[in-house]
């Protein structure tokens, strides 16, 4: 086995043990989430009509094509079409930014409406409406932050397959960069039915 080779499947290795640590992160999240669904069932039921389900449905389609975009771009330079690839980069970057745009404009609706954490009025709602906005900030906050991640390092492999640092031959980087994007992706899939849809 050649050093490259070495290189790339140690890269590869490093990258799913990465990816591990993300999905139990939020897999404790999750049953977290799970425990207090089943004490609080009503409650929670009745704080997601406070949110904006046509938005979560809007970003669950912008990140879904934001994947799409990013395996296309994988493609692109595993064939050698570097100009295809980068402008399937400049996509996936554009779609997670915009995804944290209308999270932004989400999150300043509940805000005007006194809808955050340690605020007067949500501690006068109902234990369980309380507990169910803490969890939302706190996971689909995370979740944001995971997305700017990615937007940040996928702008960085956009420069890197530019300046042919990651090209046709080598382009471990990119792929490692479009794993970690998917299980950004994956994560709000579970996020938004959990949020969003409960009934």
């Amino acid at each position: 086995m050649s050093e490259k080779a070495k290189d790339y499947a140690g890269a590869k290795l490093g990258m799913w043990l990465f990816l591990f640590t993300e999905i139990v992160l939020f897999g404790g999240l999750f049953l977290l989430y799970a425990g207090y669904l089943h004490r609080y069932r009503a409650d929670f039921h009745q704080a997601a009509r406070d949110l904006n389900t046509l938005l979560g449905g809007l970003n669950t389609v912008i990140l879904l094509t934001s994947s799409l975009c990013v395996a296309l771009a994988v493609t692109a330079l595993e064939r050698g079409r570097q100009g295809q690839c980068l402008l399937s980069l400049a996509l996936t970057v554009a779609l997670g930014l915009g995804f944290l745009v209308n999270k932004f404009f989400e999150w300043s609706a509940k805000f005007s409406h006194g809808l955050y954490p340690g605020s007067a009025h949500l501690h006068q709602l109902p234990p369980g409406q309380e507990v169910f906005f803490g969890l939302y900030f706190a996971m689909t906050g995370l979740h944001g932050v995971h997305v700017l991640v990615g937007a940040g390092l996928l702008s960085t492999v956009t420069l890197m397959v530019r300046r042919g640092r990651v090209r046709q031959e080598d382009f471990v980087i990119l792929e490692n960069a479009g794993l970690y994007w998917h299980v950004v992706d994956l994560i709000w899939i579970f996020l938004f039915p959990l949020f969003y849809l409960i009934t």
